[in-house]
C-alpha cells in the first residue's frame, strides 16, 4: 500500500452519522458516490463538456470509514481516448483527532464525453 495518495485532491468531506450503519461504519455506497463525483469533476475539467460515468473497475475496501473521519478523494487522469477518459481515483481517510491518513479504496473510472445532442463527442486535444 502506498504511503502517499496518487493524483490531485479533488474532494474533502466529513463522514456524518446519516451516512453510517448502526455500528458507525460509513456505507460503501456513500464512499463510491464521493469517488464518482471526484472522477466527474476531473472528467469535465479535461473534456470541457458534459461527461457520464460508463464503467468502473472493481473496488475492495482496505479500511473502514468511521463517523467523524474526513474522506479525501484524489483523482488522476490516466488516459484520454477519442470520446473517453480514464481516471484513477483513490479514497483516503484522515482521522479528525490524530490526523492519521489511511488509504480506504481505489478504482479506475471510465467516462464518455457527450455533445449537446447527448451522443458521444470527441474530447479536445
Amino acid at each position: 500500500m502506498a504511503d502517499i495518495p496518487k493524483g490531485n485532491l479533488t474532494i474533502r468531506t466529513l463522514a456524518m452519522p446519516a451516512d453510517s450503519n448502526p455500528s458507525g461504519d460509513i456505507f460503501g455506497g456513500w464512499v463510491l458516490s464521493q469517488m464518482d463525483i471526484a472522477a466527474g469533476i476531473c472528467a469535465v475539467e479535461r473534456a470541457r463538456c458534459r461527461t457520464v460515468t460508463v464503467a468502473l473497475d472493481s473496488m475492495s475496501f482496505l479500511e473502514p470509514v468511521k463517523i467523524g473521519d474526513v474522506l479525501c478523494v484524489y483523482a488522476e487522469l490516466i488516459g484520454v481516448g477519442n470520446t473517453s477518459l480514464d481516471i484513477h481515483i483513490e479514497a483516503w481517510t484522515q482521522h479528525a483527532r490524530s490526523g492519521n491518513e489511511k488509504k480506504v479504496t481505489e478504482a479506475r473510472f471510465k467516462f464518455v464525453a457527450l455533445g449537446e445532442d447527448g451522443r458521444p463527442t470527441p474530447v479536445p486535444k
